[in-house]
């Protein structure tokens, strides 16, 4: 892909965050199977992750499976734990040529265990590259990692015989028990499919990201509506609470 000569290298975003929502929609639309369109959907985020690979950007996180996405029905779930395994078996060589290096937001608690196992392999065999991260967003849910953070918190400091009123519990502290403290906060968060709504995602680390939506369904994303979406951002004066 050639890139874009109207996107700024220089004023990039730094952690790009997108909601990739319409995947169902898309193929109802069409009228497609919704295991269709999360195929599609899966394409997509493809041609995307390669964009921002080729544009420069450092971080990207897909939102890939909610907290709230076990309440679809049970074929559609199962599907898309299939759907997910499949994938990150299948695009490791993807993740080599393109030297990205890929990591996981969200309790893998619950997800199944040949999941568990394929996350953890990418994961390890990507740990090197020093491209752009893919932070792969599954069974993540906002509220559920800042409650997780807490957690993290109050065992450490039982751990180390310290009682909890010894130290403050402040924002650095909380940031600091995210599930990836070394990833820095969002600067932009994309939401496709005419949604306005962030719907729990990373809800700490995007208390300041500009916002981006699109009304086209996830399955029609590609890497020129992601530069387009890019080109908006280097548009925008941030200011940080700022006048």
């Amino acid at each position: 892909m050639d890139s874009n000569p109207l996107v700024d290298k220089v004023n990039l975003p730094l952690h790009v965050g997108i909601i990739m929502d319409g995947n169902g929609r898309w193929a109802k639309k069409k009228g497609l199977s919704r295991s269709t369109g999360h195929r599609e959907g899966v394409k997509a985020a493809k041609k995307v992750v390669k964009a921002a690979s080729d544009m420069g950007i450092r971080y990207l996180t897909l939102f890939v499976f909610s907290t709230e996405n076990w309440r679809r029905a049970q074929d559609e779930v199962s599907f898309l734990m299939y759907l997910i395994n499949a994938h990150l078996k299948k695009e490791l060589k993807f993740y080599r040529e393109n030297r990205i290096r890929v990591v996981h937001s969200g309790d893998p608690e619950q997800l199944p265990a040949d999941v568990r196992k394929s996350i953890a392999d990418v994961i390890a065999a990507t740990a090197h590259y020093r491209g752009l991260t893919v932070n792969l967003a599954i069974n993540h849910g906002g509220r559920d990692e800042i409650v997780r953070a807490v957690q993290r918190w109050v065992e450490a400091k039982q751990s180390n015989g310290k009682k909890l009123s010894e130290t403050p519990f402040t924002e650095k502290e909380l940031s600091a028990h995210l599930d990836h403290p070394s990833i820095p906060e969002l600067d932009y968060v994309i939401r496709t499919s005419g949604e306005m709504r962030i719907s729990n995602f990373m809800l700490w680390e995007s208390a300041y990201a500009e916002l981006y939506f699109s009304a086209d369904y996830w399955p029609d994303w590609d890497a020129e509506k992601f530069q387009k979406a890019i080109q908006v951002y280097q548009q925008r004066n941030r200011r940080f609470g700022c006048s």
